[in-house]
């Protein structure tokens, strides 16, 4: 028998608070980036340097996400946000003490990050997709823009911050800050998800039209590979839209607006793509969301100009904020809802590899070539590789679709 909480209101509740969960947990995936220019003053190093601390985050988002995931198919979604608000609180004591850039990068990667942001992104949207059936799609998109709302204020308030008080103050105030305001909303978790109700025995089970028939490892390795192919690509002007800004005289607060305008129209990109998810799936978004972001990129390389580069932000946050929740889709369109946990764990973790990559190979690109054109080449290139992959599975879905009907 179905569960009544099922796209109910229980379920939309549920979806509420993981929302503002991830809002406020999400803040070092884009605080790390704002104080790039001022880290990089006061250690004095590089560029590509400076980009550690932002890869050391995204490695540490792709560990934790994984063992959050794990942690959250056993006991619960409740216990790894509550892990990582403990871990926030701490990293933004330790961020207030880093004595070099290494040690700052450790604070990122381990507590803001890995038992940080980490606990409320992938085990957030996988608890969301077990309360939803019919509105899966835009369900998960909501969850998964919870950090792109984290995106439209943290980083503005951020550099507010570290204009008036200094970089360490600001993130002593927002760790504790988070602290506070996560612990509570962790509680109201308790519940767990339902499930699907099992077959009876004997009883047909119903055939999945999105299932692509795969080996799961299999699946799960080319899952993998799209994220990190596509995120290398979206990490160029993510990463660097603020030092960029720098670079070109506009300064690092309209850096920060522009990367804020670029996460606002990706909450509006996700919406959009989760309710194209509802009704083509997972795949087929994933291949439309690709191109787009191609296009998009390609639309930085003639862009210097302020109202240009406003524009182009926005135009890139809406065309690839459909790409990270279509991984979360194809896994719980094609695997069991037990594993959603690990599984969306893994998927989006492969992501924040790409973006770790990709935010260092821009920065090394930068200070090889002396700007970022050949960063923004490199990214359409690897955008390509993803394309392919996604072009693959919707071949595959087709194929199965027309043997099957």
């Amino acid at each position: 028998m179905r569960d009544s909480r099922l796209d109910g209101r229980a379920a939309w509740t549920r979806l509420a608070i993981a929302l503002l969960i991830s809002m406020i947990g999400s803040a070092p995936m884009w605080t790390v980036v704002v104080v790039l220019p001022a880290v990089q003053a006061e250690f004095g190093t590089l560029r590509a340097g400076a980009s550690l601390p932002y890869t050391m985050t995204m490695v540490g988002f792709m560990v934790g996400g994984v063992l959050m995931g794990r942690l959250s198919d056993r006991f619960g979604v409740m216990v790894p946000v509550l892990i990582g608000a403990t871990s926030i609180g701490l990293g933004g004591i330790a961020t207030y003490f880093a004595p070099s850039l290494f040690t700052f990068g450790l604070a990122y990667g381990v507590l803001f990050s890995c038992f940080g942001a980490a606990a409320v992104f992938s085990p957030l949207i996988a608890d969301v997709s077990l309360w939803f059936e019919k509105r899966r799609g835009i369900a998960m998109a909501l969850a998964a823009s919870g950090n792109y709302f984290a995106g439209t204020f943290w980083p503005t308030l951020l550099q507010w911050g570290i204009s008036t008080i200094g970089w360490r103050q600001a993130h002593l105030i927002m760790g504790i800050a988070s602290f506070v305001t996560l612990v509570p909303l962790a509680l109201l978790l308790r519940t767990h998800a339902p499930m699907l109700a099992p077959a009876a025995p004997g009883s047909a089970v119903p055939r999945n039209p999105m299932a692509l028939g795969l080996p799961p490892n299999i699946l799960q390795t080319l899952i993998i590979l799209a994220g990190i192919t596509c995120c290398i690509a979206m990490a160029v002007p993510q990463v660097h839209i603020v030092a960029y800004c720098v670079d070109l005289g506009f300064g690092a607060a309209r850096g920060a607006e522009m990367l804020s305008v670029m996460l606002a129209s990706g909450i509006a990109s996700r919406l959009i793509f989760g309710f194209i998810m509802d009704r083509i799936g997972g795949v087929r978004t994933l291949v439309l969301s690709t191109v787009l972001q191609g296009v998009a990129l390609l639309m930085f390389l003639p862009s210097d100009g302020l109202m240009a580069l406003y524009l182009v932000s926005f135009m890139f946050g809406l065309f690839q904020g459909g790409l990270v929740p279509c991984y979360a889709m194809i896994v719980r369109e094609n695997f069991p809802p037990s594993e959603a946990g690990s599984r969306v764990g893994l998927a989006l973790s492969s992501t924040m590899v790409g973006m770790a990559v990709g935010g260092w190979m821009a920065g090394a690109l930068f200070d090889a070539t002396g700007g970022y054109t050949a960063a923004m080449w490199n990214g359409i290139a690897w955008n390509l590789v993803n394309l392919s992959i996604a072009l693959w599975l919707m071949w595959r879905l087709n194929h199965r679709q027309q043997a099957f009907a």
